[in-house]
């Protein structure tokens, strides 16, 4: 299997590419041992798979059996999958006429959303007439970034979208891990 050269940085040596003389071997339905490079190889093209390098580090190195391209498909998985967590996105609804009370219980749960570090989205959506108040609902999304501002930082500003107008808050990296 060939890659690209921009593929080739920061990749696992598979087959041909190892260079040392002896390697330890495992594997799905392979009983771990040292063998030597070449009796590696042909077990591993024997069960059909590739021969990867997994540890260069150690002496002997370790090597494994396994389907290169499915191993590599997989980490691209994962890594996507670490990306997508680092900062997901919860949604608190407000209207415009929100109660203080009600406003009170929604910045504490929004304050629960920032401390487990993920950004919280105020959004205000506007039913027939109520998009004549913009301004109320502004006023509405201006109180929940001034109650907040000690623990978060706006990433985007109350802007409108058809009818729905929202904030987006990231919260104080150095704040994570104080009480909110």
């Amino acid at each position: 299997m060939r890659l690209k050269n921009n593929q080739s940085k920061n990749r696992y040596k598979i087959n041909y590419e190892i260079i040392a003389k002896v390697v330890r071997l495992v594997g799905k339905n392979i009983k771990p041992k040292i063998y030597p490079l070449e009796q590696a190889l042909k077990k591993a093209k024997d069960l059909k798979l590739d021969l990867v390098e997994i540890n260069p580090k150690v002496t002997p190195i370790v090597c494994k059996a396994m389907n290169y391209s499915k191993f590599l498909y997989n980490l691209k998985k994962t890594k996507k999958k670490d990306k997508k967590n680092i900062l997901f996105t919860k949604e608190i609804r407000l209207t415009s006429q929100t109660s203080i009370h009600d406003l009170s219980f929604k910045i504490d749960k929004a304050k629960k959303i920032l401390k487990s570090n993920k950004k919280v989205k105020f959004s205000i959506f506007f039913k027939g007439r109520s998009i004549i108040y913009k301004y109320l609902g502004k006023k509405m999304l201006l109180k929940c970034i001034k109650i907040l501002s000690k623990i978060t930082k706006v990433e985007i500003p109350p802007r409108m979208e058809e009818k729905k107008m929202f904030i987006v808050l990231l919260p104080h990296l150095k704040n994570t891990n104080e009480k909110l």
